[in-house]
Order: structure tokens, then C-alpha cells, then sequence
């Protein structure tokens, strides 16, 4: 990781910055001594990238969501050093339990191990636990964990980088071939791999499964059942990734890096977060006090 950032920064910039040597941002590769100047290198933020293990149609491999968000935030910490918390894949994914390859892990368990998680961060002096979201089906557990950090007092601070904040929309990024192309394990989703890890994609074996959604369920707008998605995808499939190339996700995962680097410095110079949190939690205390 040395040698990698080094083609990245040139000589003048660690010189400017005080470092004698630049610092891998791999938690799992700093030493003991390295990781407390990792700590205060990066102002105690520390990224935890949250993938999973699914089925991704007939083309991508069953670590898309993991590889994509994991390089995105890589390249993300070298424009904005934070240290990055080793490989996480410990999601909600019971939607593809059909599906080959797809490790789904039991409620409780997902929710324990990501507090035992960013609690061990905090323990280790990070003030500020940054989880970058990487797959679609987190969404909801992450908002909702994020919530429950509200339960009992802390002297850290959860933050969550969902999808709009990682440049998803960004101009300058090309759109899909054809309409429909895009979706889960579609065409932007295989580009992005093709982007870092083009021996893992196989776009002409997209046609081997169809991901048209059957709209096999007639519910009205509003009405929610967790059996949506296998009713429109039960191939785990969703768009065309025949199209799917380099440029594209190049482009895109520029983009993403670009809007996480943004996130993370907006989180080092938050003031506001960790004070609200520390009235909100004293407030709790005595709520028959707080004025109404």
C-alpha cells in the first residue's frame, strides 16, 4: 500500500504534510505503533466500507458490492486520509438466500457484530465511525443501526455515507447503452467492477438469464412485503449487463471516490454532530427537565 500511495503523491506533498513516510490507510497493515499515528493522521475518523456476499446475475462475481465499495473508498482515503477498517461483508441479504454463493447472515447477528464492530473502532480511538454504504440491501440496516447509537451514551460519533452522497449522479459520467440496462447486476454495476477487476466480469454471459421484472405481485402503491424483489427478480437479476465496459466505470468510480473523500472531510471538521449528541444524551437523563 506504501508503494501505491507513493504513485499517487509525489515527494513534495509528504514533505508539506511532515510525514517522514506516508502511512498505509489498511488497518490491518499498520503496526501498533503506526496505527496511533494512523489515529492522528486521520483525526479519528475511521471508514468502515460495507459490502456482502450475493449472487450478481450470470456476469459479476459474488463480491461485487464489497470489491466496488472497498476500492471506491480506497481511492477516496488517498485524497482524504482515513484509516479503512478491514473487508465487511456481515449484511442483510435474505432476499438472494435461493441463490448460489449467497451468504446470508442471521438479524441479531448482523446487528451485534456491527456494534462489537464500531465499537472495538471507538475503543481504539475512533472518534468518528464512518460506515460508506456499498450494497442496496444494507440501506435500511445501516439507517436503522445508525438510529439505535441514540440507545445509550457514547463519546464517539456513527456516521453512515449512503449512496447519494458518493457521487452517484455526478456529471461527466456516461449513462447507460440502451434503456433498462441498468439495475442490480446490470451494466453500471459490471462496469464498476470492469473499472479495477475486469478479469472477474463476464458481460457475454448476460443473456443467459433474464433480468426483466415479472411483476408478479399487484399490490397498491404504498404496500410493502419483503418478497417484493423475488417476486419482480427472482433471478437476482435486474437490467442488462451486456454493455457493460471500463470507461463507464471508470468514470463512475471517480465520481464515487470523489463524493466519499468529500464526505469524509465534511465528517474531520464536524463540530456540531458530536456536541448535539452529547446535549441529546445529557438531556435523556433527566427529560422531565428539558424545557417544553
Amino acid at each position: 500500500m506504501l508503494s501505491a500511495i507513493r504513485l499517487f503523491l509525489p515527494v513534495a506533498a509528504f514533505a508539506a504534510c511532515g510525514w517522514s513516510q506516508a502511512l498505509s490507510a489498511n488497518w490491518e497493515e499498520l503496526t501498533g505503533p503506526d496505527f496511533v499515528k494512523a489515529v492522528q493522521q486521520a483525526q479519528g475518523v475511521c471508514v468502515l466500507p460495507f459490502g456482502i456476499i450475493e449472487k450478481h446475475g450470470p456476469t459479476g462475481p459474488m463480491g461485487t458490492d464489497l470489491l466496488n465499495v472497498r476500492y471506491a473508498t480506497f481511492e477516496a482515503v488517498k485524497q482524504e486520509y482515513a484509516i479503512v477498517f478491514p473487508e465487511y461483508y456481515f449484511g442483510q441479504i435474505f432476499e438472494a438466500k435461493h441463490q448460489p454463493g449467497t451468504i446470508a447472515y442471521s438479524t441479531h447477528l448482523q446487528l451485534e457484530l456491527l456494534q462489537e464492530t464500531t465499537n472495538e473502532m471507538a475503543r481504539n480511538g475512533c472518534s468518528k465511525v464512518v460506515i460508506v454504504s456499498g450494497h442496496g440491501g444494507n440501506t435500511n440496516l445501516i439507517q436503522f443501526f445508525a438510529q439505535t447509537q441514540l440507545e445509550t451514551p457514547k463519546d464517539w460519533v456513527l456516521y453512515a455515507i449512503m449512496n447519494d452522497a458518493q457521487g452517484r449522479g455526478a456529471t461527466g459520467v456516461p449513462g447507460p447503452s440502451k434503456p433498462g440496462a441498468d439495475g442490480h447486476a446490470g451494466e453500471a454495476e459490471m462496469s464498476n467492477v470492469m473499472a479495477h477487476r475486469p478479469d472477474l466480469v463476464h458481460p457475454e454471459r448476460a443473456p443467459q438469464e433474464s433480468g426483466a421484472d415479472l411483476k408478479r405481485l399487484d399490490l397498491p402503491a404504498g404496500v410493502y412485503t419483503g418478497i417484493w424483489w423475488y417476486a419482480s427478480f427472482p433471478n437476482h437479476y435486474q437490467g442488462d449487463a451486456a454493455g457493460a465496459n471500463a470507461t463507464r466505470g471508470m468514470a463512475s468510480m471517480r465520481a464515487r471516490a470523489a463524493g466519499i473523500a468529500d464526505a469524509i472531510r465534511a465528517i474531520k471538521t464536524d463540530v456540531a454532530g458530536p456536541r448535539l449528541q452529547k446535549e441529546f444524551f445529557e438531556a435523556s437523563k433527566h427529560p422531565i427537565a428539558t424545557k417544553q
